[in-house]
């Protein structure tokens, strides 16, 4: 699940990793501003791990270092092993520029948030399609065969779709052709950053229902990126909490959400929508995020805690496990259960955005 960058104490190992991050650094500054600091996690084989905080804490920066795929001029550093089934482990950092290419895509695809955004407007997507194929040479009839198919279960008309232009498209349809798009050349991975934050309600929760159908049909392994915790919840095997640009509490979903031990995420639920409390009794986190360039000494969540003590304001906590394959890291992880009672009972699939049934 995490590892201490302190000690490299294990909270979590998986038991078959497809991807391990140890101490992944992402600073800008010549090394002086953090956007991703020292996280470390294992993502199993099949899962789904969802990744929530708030904008700014690190999220995106995590999804693009999945890919070594960090903005110029921001310096990645760490390590970040795939390990493909059956064949030997690879080290992301290491890769010449053609592998790394190549691995993109074939072996770990992206969705990034807004779909018109990744499309060229001046290309009907069967061109988008047939690009996509061409430039990692593989076989075009039989990629397009799958597109359709991928289309079709994504309940799309494929020939409609692929004759049409971007802009000819719902925000819906959009995002579900480029998830299309994200999986033609069958990956293993499929990260996905606030895939469907640009969509109304009831698309999000479709497009959810699709992509767990996806995940088990085509046995992908799947990072789902956003800051509505209810919204992945009824989605992930696992819940991964960052705030500050760092990981602050990892565990399975439900366990996450009934038995939170990080006071941060136990204000998260709190300030969440809940179909079982009214909106009135919603309570916002007070204060902001820190920035980058002004990060607190110790735990970054101590300006805004109700449980900082001396040691949160001068030391970072170790994670401290809460329950097997549950680690939080928070000095005060027990006494948050007293000092930040959740104001209502929370399950996976009782929120708004909920999409059990």
């Amino acid at each position: 699940m995490a590892i201490d960058q302190t000690t490299d104490r294990r909270v979590y190992s998986a038991d078959d990793p497809i991807i391990e991050i140890r101490n992944a650094a992402v600073t800008y500054d010549e090394g002086r501003s953090y956007v991703l600091d020292h996280v470390s996690l294992e993502l199993e084989r099949g899962e789904i791990l969802g990744v929530v905080g708030e904008s700014g804490s690190g999220k995106s920066m995590l999804a693009s270092s999945l890919l070594d795929a960090v903005p110029s001029p921001g310096h990645l550093t760490g390590e970040i092993t795939y390990r493909p089934d059956g064949e030997a482990p690879i080290n992301l950092l290491e890769l010449e520029k053609a592998d790394r290419r190549s691995l993109r895509w074939e072996d770990i695809s992206m969705v990034f948030q807004g779909a018109m955004n990744s499309f060229n407007p001046t290309l009907d997507l069967r061109t988008h399609f047939e690009e996509t194929l061409r430039a990692h040479d593989a076989d075009i009839k039989k990629g397009l065969g799958r597109a359709e198919e991928l289309l079709e279960d994504l309940y799309l008309e494929p020939d409609r779709i692929l004759d049409s232009y971007p802009h000819e498209l719902s925000g819906g349809m959009q995002q579900r052709a480029l998830i299309a798009l994200s999986l033609v050349l069958d990956p293993d991975v499929l990260v996905m950053d606030e895939p469907t934050a640009a969509l109304d309600l009831l698309m999000q929760r479709s497009i959810l229902l699709l992509l767990s159908d996806l995940q088990e049909k085509y046995n992908l392994t799947m990072v789902f990126i956003t800051h509505d915790l209810p919204l992945v919840a009824a989605l992930a095997d696992r819940m991964a909490i960052m705030y500050a640009f760092r990981l602050v509490e990892i565990g399975d979903t439900r366990d996450i959400v009934e038995n939170a031990a990080h006071p941060y995420t136990r204000a998260l639920l709190n300030s969440t929508p809940n179909l079982d409390a009214p909106l009135s009794e919603m309570q916002p986190i007070d204060g902001q995020s820190p920035a980058p360039i002004n990060m607190p000494t110790g735990c970054a969540y101590h300006p805004r805690c109700p449980l900082a003590t001396e040691e949160c304001r001068t030391e970072v906590p170790d994670y401290h496990e809460v329950e097997t394959d549950h680690g939080s890291a928070c000095y005060h992880w027990q006494a948050s259960y007293d000092e930040v009672p959740l104001l209502h009972e929370n399950s996976p699939g009782d929120t708004t955005g909920g999409v059990d049934e």
